[in-house]
């Protein structure tokens, strides 16, 4: 399957969550078994040569992407929740969106000093959760080898701004605007 046939698989949705945004739905792709097989083989052959110890996914279609991702490699997954998610102890980073403020947070330990990691999210837009997580996992001890995503909306910025902090970005499919 091609790139253009899973960018095909991706819904668009106009004026979502406010008018002007074009909402990418990657749970469409999600949901066609061959769309979505030919996604994770792909997100695996970015991976495999880095060879993480751990896949960390950002909440919450990181999870599904990051956990079928460390399943396909052999690899361990750890989830990075909103505030609160958690029922162990946690550690966590606070950070600034163009909304507000929001933190996230894993829990303590997970991710032991020194690890090799590999954080996946589905899309990345702005940067700012996938920049936030990437310190959290730094202020961890860990090496981000690299933020892997899916989607990249390149207008928005964010695979720039994460490659400016020092992450290596890649994303598989990009979508012009918002």
């Amino acid at each position: 399957m091609s790139i253009d046939s899973l960018t095909a698989l991706i819904r668009t949705i106009p004026d979502f969550p406010k008018p002007g945004i074009q909402f990418r739905d990657v749970t469409t792709l999600l949901a066609d078994g061959p769309g979505f097989g030919e996604l994770v083989e792909r997100l695996v052959a970015v991976a495999r040569p880095l060879d993480p110890d751990l896949v960390v996914g950002i909440e919450a279609r990181g999870f599904i992407l990051g956990a079928a991702l460390a399943a396909a490699l052999g690899k361990g997954f750890v989830p990075v929740r909103k505030a609160g998610k958690l029922p162990g102890k946690t550690v966590g980073i606070d950070y600034v969106l163009e909304y507000g403020s929001d933190r996230l947070e894993l829990h303590e330990g997970q991710v032991p000093a020194g690890a090799r990691v590999v954080l996946v999210d589905d899309l990345i837009a702005t940067g700012g959760t996938a920049l936030a997580a990437a310190q959290l996992l730094r202020e961890q001890g860990a090496s981000v080898l690299m933020a892997l995503f899916a989607v990249d909306l390149p207008d928005l910025g964010g695979k720039a701004l994460l490659e400016e902090d020092g992450v290596a970005t890649q994303a598989l499919i990009a979508f012009d605007g918002d």
